[in-house]
């Protein structure tokens, strides 16, 4: 059996796309069964994050037929109107695990060498393995890869500097705020990436924070750890009055926030800046609110460019991890294999 990945990300495709293609994570053991059920691949990991959707798969056969099948199965399931090459990308034997190594050391992330993606990585990896959907190729590459991810940030600088969309928003929320002491954040959906980027916020200096939820004891717990205040989900908007700045990152398929709403919503609230950081995909957060007066609106396509300031700071060891990278690589699968048949090797004795 081969490897195969058919994906798209921040790169390949804008976020209006990427929200047409996301998966709810309770959607994706049904989506892989599907997938297998059908005959198209033997194994099937589902990856589905703001910035990238992939599918990685072992399977037999010609792998460019293959990935094929899951370029139509992705545009029939998503009902999507056009075809999905022209934002998307597939890499097939090597190239596939080459890619899933880069994907887990924050390579190919839209903040070069972060740290949430390899969690996210290790999420998706385990719920395609309890659903019984891998098997002996995908175990052995997704184990290689998160061993590669530890070794890449361990023996490198990729991590210098800021590394995280937290930090990126925080950044963003400095530029309209030239203090942020005494500026009031809410958090809708209490979620791990909106949970860091509060953190962040705090830590900058922010007064107080608010958490709403749709689970009230997530948002209680979440809440009493940052010293914050929680509010029921149905509730936040009666708190909007003495917000600065609002982190939305739910998993509703819909706007929780558009423009009729927010402009109701300003008419009780002071003239001033209004910072929303969307952290969503599907996109919580109407991009019609930009166009308010004082309202400044940031999705994950808006931090690329924050984050490409960080990305100069650590270009120079991108080399070292590609070279790391492509040794790796070729220590597991036998030479001059490209789109064949690769077969991971056993793990040699020694760090991995």
């Amino acid at each position: 059996m081969s490897l195969v990945v058919v994906g798209l990300n921040h790169r390949t495709a804008p976020v209006e796309v990427r929200e047409a293609f996301a998966y709810q994570e309770s959607a994706v053991p049904t989506v892989l069964s599907v997938i297998r059920g059908a005959g198209l691949v033997r194994e099937a990991v589902l990856l589905s994050t703001c910035n990238r959707v992939e599918l990685y798969a072992a399977a037999e056969g010609d792998l460019r037929t293959v990935a094929a099948r899951l370029r139509e199965f992705l545009v029939q399931d998503r009902r999507f109107p056009g075809p999905l090459e022209p934002v998307s990308y597939t890499h097939l034997g090597r190239g596939c695990l080459e890619h899933l190594f880069r994907v887990a050391g924050g390579l190919d992330s839209l903040v070069l060498g972060e740290t949430e993606i390899l969690g996210q990585l290790k999420k998706s990896y385990d719920m395609a393995l309890k659903a019984g959907h891998t098997g002996k190729v995908l175990n052995q590459a997704f184990q290689k890869a998160f061993s590669m991810g530890k070794q890449l940030r361990t023996e490198t600088q990729i991590q210098r500097g800021n590394t995280s969309v937290a930090s990126v928003a925080v950044e963003l929320a400095e530029k309209i705020f030239d203090d942020l002491r005494h500026r009031e954040v809410m958090v809708i959906g209490a979620g791990d990436t909106s949970e860091k980027t509060a953190r962040a916020l705090l830590s900058r200096g922010a007064r107080s924070l608010l958490v709403s939820n749709r689970s009230i004891e997530r948002a209680t717990a979440l809440a009493a750890e940052l010293g914050g205040r929680a509010i029921r989900f149905e509730d936040w908007d009666h708190e909007f009055h003495r917000v600065d700045i609002v982190i939305s990152s739910t998993s509703a398929p819909h706007h929780v926030l558009d423009r009729a709403r927010l402009e109701q919503l300003l008419r009780s609230r002071p003239s001033r800046a209004l910072l929303l950081i969307d952290l969503a995909v599907p996109r919580d957060i109407d991009p019609e609110v930009e166009k308010l007066n004082d309202v400044f609106l940031y999705n994950v396509d808006h931090l690329q460019a924050v984050a490409e300031e960080y990305g100069r700071q650590r270009r120079e060891e991108v080399a070292r991890c590609e070279a790391i990278i492509r040794t790796r690589v070729a220590s597991l699968i036998p030479d001059g294999t490209t789109t064949g048949t690769p077969v991971i090797r056993p793990a040699a004795a020694g760090p991995g």
